[in-house]
């Protein structure tokens, strides 16, 4: 299994729009996104943090269910 990146906000939130995930907004230092599935619409906040912490991130690809493989092709 790949380790988890440790990665800045911007470089991550730029992966998530690449997977379809749209930048609803953001507030302090949280921004939040959303996909439209067919049948669901997804939601995820991400902190603005640069690195945002790997077990952070880890959490966040779960709940886009995302790989952590697949993530890192969208890096």
């Amino acid at each position: 299994m790949t380790k988890v990146p440790s990665l800045g906000y911007e470089r991550v939130r730029k992966a998530l729009q690449r997977d379809g995930w749209v930048v609803v907004r953001q507030k302090g230092s949280h921004i939040r996104l959303q996909k439209h599935l067919q049948d669901e619409v997804l939601k995820l906040t991400i902190p603005a943090h640069s690195p945002i912490k790997r077990s952070t991130l880890s959490h966040i690809l779960k709940q886009a269910r995302l790989s952590v493989d697949r993530f890192l092709e969208l890096v």
